[in-house]
Order: structure tokens, then sequence, then C-alpha cells
């Protein structure tokens, strides 16, 4: 007999103490702060992550904060405080509260546009947020899904090769020198081997851009981590069990199954119903140069959902592995997906201003630590059979962190504005060899 769950109301004392839980959420972290005001700092800015502002980039959270922007830039953009440690710490705790045995590491990366070239590793390259090209920065992610929960725990800004040799532009933007030119597949790979360590799992997964690399897959092979990573469709294939047979692709080779040769699974239950696909493995060899050794088999994992027209394709560790754990790994690889809505929806994981190489890593650093807090305040609740989501729990936040103002603060956060504004305009001006007009001389359409 299933077993029956009572969904329990949110009630006012659920929430009360939320900005507390805030608090004590963030002490593990502030002995890895130098001094005292890059504690408050970092409390300000996680709190300014999960904020009701227009644009969550510094100004704003120094204003909705009545702090000045200065000391706030600072801390995040060149303040001397490892990102590297409180990630760490944070994986340590995310191992601790939803970590488990099969739990599984997901590799992603995002684009994120800039405008102009200044900011670091900017340059014309894939966007997958806009679909095309676009002039971007890219970032390398890794996200972790376990006990029904997915969350981000690490990142790395991908250096493009002309911005890693152009010393001028690395003087400028701050790249360490330790900081070479490295693919994205190397950067994942280093994150899986550092979080790993921390994180219980059973599994590495993640699209195309990690299952095409066979360095990549190789590089697990060694080091023992079990992947199941997204190929083409038409990814070139031999049957192990045709021996020396000829080549083929794997769409082909599905294709040419019969109806009674697919397994039929129900991934999970979706607001429309059940979500079933229909699935099939076998053992192949993909192509290998001479430098990349000799063949050594793998898994070929074909999913499709004919509900709504989609197909996946895969290549897997060659393991014992049941065609039903290979799709329930597989359907955990659009967690990211999730994580990526909640990071940029909730904390504002994509609204920064900062173009230095410490400021990047510091803004992730610090919008990942507040997509955890939300995350785990989530699973406190749904301990207690409340159903809640990330966004209305940042939403609850939010409005409890809303301060009161008072006429003063009010008028001091205008002049303050009102000052900022100024010296962006003689800033314009100054740029054209010209002296700005007062400002009662300056006229406008209405005059």
């Amino acid at each position: 007999m299933a077993k029956v769950v009572v969904e329990q109301e949110l009630t006012a004392e659920d929430i009360a103490d939320i900005k507390k839980e805030l608090g004590d959420f963030l002490q593990p972290y502030e002995e890895m702060f130098a001094r005292q005001e890059q504690v408050m700092h970092a409390a300000v800015y996680i709190g300014g992550r999960m904020a009701r502002l227009t644009r969550r980039t510094i100004e704003p959270i120094a204003i909705e904060s009545d702090l000045k922007r200065r000391p706030l830039q600072h801390f995040v953009g060149a303040g001397k405080w490892e990102d590297e440690l409180i990630k760490a710490e944070m994986a340590r705790c995310v191992a601790a509260e939803m970590g488990k045995a099969n739990g599984v590491l997901i590799l992603d990366g995002s684009g994120f546009p800039k405008s102009g070239p200044e900011s670091v590793g900017t340059q014309r390259q894939w966007c997958g947020r806009l679909g095309k090209e676009e002039q971007c920065q890219v970032g390398e992610f890794l996200a972790y899904a376990a006990s029904g929960s997915v969350t981000l725990v690490d990142c790395e800004l991908y250096l493009p090769k002309s911005w890693a040799e152009d010393k001028a532009r690395r003087d400028k933007c701050h790249v360490p020198e330790d900081v070479t030119f490295q693919k994205g597949w190397q950067l994942a790979a280093a994150m899986v081997t550092k979080r790993g360590a921390i994180l219980p799992h059973q599994w590495v997964v993640g699209d195309e851009n990690y299952g095409r690399p066979t360095e990549l897959r190789d590089h697990f092979h060694k080091q023992g981590e079990q992947y199941l990573l997204e190929v083409p469709a038409d990814a070139k294939i031999r049957l192990v069990r045709d021996g020396e047979g000829a080549w083929t692709h794997a769409d082909t080779w599905a294709g040419s199954l019969p109806r009674r040769a697919w397994e039929t699974f129900t991934v999970r239950d979706g607001e429309k119903g059940p979500i079933t696909v229909r699935a099939v493995k076998a053992r192949v060899y993909t192509p290998r140069t001479k430098a990349q050794g000799t063949e050594r088999p793998e898994v070929l994992v074909v999913v499709r959902n004919d509900r709504d027209n989609k197909s996946w394709t895969y290549l897997a560790t060659d393991s014992r592995s049941s065609l039903k754990e290979f799709v329930r790994v597989g359907s955990c690889r659009h967690g990211i997906e999730q994580a990526f809505e909640m990071a940029k929806g909730d904390v504002g994981l994509d609204e920064y201003e900062v173009r230095s190489w410490i400021g990047w890593h510091h803004h992730m650093t610090l919008s990942m630590l507040a997509l955890w807090f939300l995350v785990s305040r989530q699973r406190q609740l749904k301990k207690k059979r409340i159903v809640i989501t990330v966004a209305q729990i940042r939403q609850i936040l939010a409005d409890l962190l809303r301060r009161p103002r008072t006429p003063e603060q009010l008028a001091r956060r205008t002049r303050a504005q009102a000052r900022r504004n100024e010296q962006s305009r003689r800033r314009h001006w100054a740029r054209r060899g010209q002296r700005p007009p007062s400002r009662i001389l300056i006229r406008t359409p209405m005059d």
C-alpha cells in the first residue's frame, strides 16, 4: 500500500526566524574573511542577491543597505579574500546536508552577454543563453544533485587563448600569473576532481560539450569516475559484438532496431502526468587517434520521449549498470537547468558589473552561497512536509529584509544618487575633451 504524505500549510512560525537563520547560515564562513568589515560586506552582498531590486548590482545593493558604494565595490571586485575557501566550505556543508552515495555531479557552461570588450574573458564566442555567437563571458559550472535537491557548487571562468596570451589585458583585469589557457573540458575535469573528493557521488553527467572530447571521457575512466555524457545523435560507433564490423552512426543503429528492442521507463511524475521514455543500450567502440591510444569499450545509451519528439544520445562508462539506472542518471542532467533558473532568477547570478578576474569569481561564489542558503531552507521546510519553492522563500526573505526608511535616509540616498549621476555626466563630457555645462544651463526638450 502506498504511503500517504499529508502536506502542511506554511505558518508565520515557520518563517519568523528566517533572518536569524541567514546569520546562522553564514557563521561557518566568517573565519575565511580577513577582517570583520569583510564579514559585514559579505552578509550585505548575499542579502542583496535576494533583495527586491530592479537590478542586483553593487550600487543598488549598497543603496538598499544605506552603505557607501565604494567599500562594497572593493570587497567584491578586489577584496583580499579567497573564494576557494568559501567554495570548499560550501561543498562540505552541501555534502553534510544532502549528500548521498548515488549523488550526481552535473557539468554545464553558461554565457553572460557583455556589450563592451573590457570585462575579463570577453570575446565573440558561443553564448548558450542567446543560442548564437555573441560578445560574452563563458563560465564552466558544476552542480550537485542528490536527495531530491540540486544546487551549484563550483565555477571557473573560461579564459580564451587570445586573452591568456595578452599580457596587457591580463594585467588590466588582474588575471593571476598561474592562470593559463585551458579548454572548457579541462576546467570541468579539475572541478570534478576537486569537489568530487568532498561530495559523495556515483556519476558525472554533462552535455555534448563534455561528451565530444575523447580526452575527457578517458580522464574520467582513468580516475575511476563513472560518466554519462551526451554526444551528437550521429556519433560514429562500432558495436563491440561485431568485432571488426563496419562503422555506423548512433542514430542509424537506433533507428534500425525493432520496437521490441526498446524498454519503457517512467522518469518522473510531471504536472501533466507521468513522463515516460523508451531506451536502449549497447557496448560500442568510438573512433580514436593514435595519440588517444587503443580502443576501449563504452556504453551507448539512446533515450527517446515520443510524446515530445525528443531524444538524447549518451556515451557512458563500460559498466554493468542497468538500463534503468542509465535513464535515471540521464534525467538528472537537466537538474542544472533548474539550478541555473534559480541562480539567475532568485539570486541574480547574471546581474553583475565587475570586470576583473577576482571580481567575477567573488561575485559567482557569493551568489552560489546565496542560492545554497535558499535551497537549504527549502529542504528544512520540506522536512516539515511543507511544499514551497525556492522563489517563494526568496520573496519572503526579501520582504523581511526590507527596512523602513526615515525621511533623512531617503534624502541621503537621493543625494548620493545625484552625486554619482553628476560624476558620470562629467566623465562622459571629459572623454570628448569638453567641459560640461552647468546643470541649470542644460536645455531639455520641454524648455
